[in-house]
């Protein structure tokens, strides 16, 4: 199994694609790139951590190469505005990938020259090391799913979950 930890604004829109995705056996929200130690979502909203909300992503490369896993990262979100998706704006939304060994870095590298192709050169997308992740609060996990009725999640994270059904049908979960 393979893990990667990405950061593209709010995690509720990550995570709620991941989860949808062939081969993804976990997909955790929660914060990482900070200075804090066990930060809140309240602090790490506040912008004064230096985290960001990213999602942990556990996929079997056996199912779904890890290049697709990127690939739909560079899809849902915005990689060419600074420290802001939509609406969403501070450094807690940046754009970032946090790697593990060089091995991750190298294919987070690959990534961002494939999403040039279809961004341009203004991609904003930071690859840095992991440090801590720590795992936010239960009710930010699987948010989509827990709060249908919610109208951000109607708004701007079902489009998301079209938009990348749309292109990587073959890769989606069959849906009860």
């Amino acid at each position: 199994m393979t893990t990667y930890t990405l950061a593209g604004g709010c995690f509720w829109c990550l995570d709620a694609v991941y989860r949808r995705i062939k081969g993804v056996s976990n997909v955790v929200s929660g914060y990482t790139g900070g200075d804090s130690d066990s930060p809140t979502y309240e602090q790490v909203s506040s912008g004064s951590t230096g985290h960001a909300e990213a999602v942990q992503i556990t996929f079997d490369e056996s199912i779904i190469p890890g290049d697709v896993i990127l690939d739909i990262f560079f899809l849902i979100h915005d990689p060419t505005t600074l420290n802001r998706q939509g609406n969403d704006a501070g450094t807690q939304y940046r754009s970032a990938m946090f790697s593990v060994d060089d091995n991750q870095h190298s294919a987070f590298e690959a990534a961002l020259i494939r999403a040039k192709e279809h961004w341009g050169n203004d991609i904003v997308t930071t690859i840095q090391p992991l440090g801590t992740f720590y795992p936010a609060e239960d009710y930010h996990q699987d948010y989509f799913n827990n709060n249908p009725g919610n109208g951000y999640c109607s708004v701007v994270i079902a489009p998301k979950i079209v938009k990348a059904r749309s292109a990587y049908t073959q890769w989606f979960k069959e849906e009860a």
